[in-house]
């Protein structure tokens, strides 16, 4: 459960999430999607109940342990990229490696893998500015995966693409289960991409529609 003062934007929501799974949460604006995602990804904490990754009690850590946590075990992925524009592709995507304090050697590997996966290869070194859209997306995506999380969140990333680099992105997330065995859980208002998911799970007023 979760209130914002006198509103209640989650009013019971139980789900579980199974590795491998493409998941989408779909429901009209304000229904409490972001929300939800953003507790399960340890963004923001719950009024009441508890959230479990791997039977680990994610909120019964402290801050500190909560942060490391997360940039372990969890991915993301935003509307709006939120790459850092002074920093190039490559830079931008060993960011959480470094905070997680990882070996720069390995961790450039890594993220040179990432960008040849993800058709980026000779974009390495471009600034955001210099990539289109979709290339930033991509980018974001691999960022998301450079310390190989349990579980990445995705919130609407497809909302500001056209509609040929939003279809090559809902691809890459199917493509990235079968070939790494990645679990997504990602929040969208398109519904031809949600139809295609494993499982499409619907919030209404707060509530997880069955």
């Amino acid at each position: 459960m979760k209130s914002y003062g006198a509103l209640r934007v989650l009013k019971g929501v139980d789900v579980a999430i199974a590795k491998g799974e493409v998941v989408s949460i779909v429901g009209a604006s304000g229904a409490g999607k972001s929300t939800l995602l953003h507790i399960l990804g340890t963004l923001d904490k719950p009024d009441a109940g508890k959230v479990e990754l791997n039977n680990t009690n994610i909120f019964g850590q402290n801050s500190k342990t909560l942060a490391e946590f997360r940039n372990k075990n969890l991915g993301f992925v935003f509307q709006f990229h939120n790459l850092l524009p002074e920093f190039s592709a490559i830079e931008n995507i060993m960011i959480p490696g470094f905070i997680a304090k990882a070996d720069e050697g390995r961790l450039k590997s890594r993220a040179l893998q990432l960008l040849d996966t993800l058709g980026l290869k000779d974009r390495a070194n471009h600034k955001p500015a210099e990539l289109s859209g979709g290339e930033q997306q991509r980018v974001a995506v691999a960022r998301a995966l450079i310390n190989d999380p349990i579980l990445i969140f995705a919130d609407e990333p497809s909302g500001n693409l056209d509609s040929n680099n939003a279809k090559d992105l809902h691809e890459l997330f199917f493509k990235l289960r079968n070939d790494f065995g990645q679990t997504f859980v990602i929040v969208t208002h398109n519904q031809e991409f949600a139809a295609m998911t494993d499982r499409r799970l619907e919030i209404k007023d707060g509530i997880m529609v069955k």
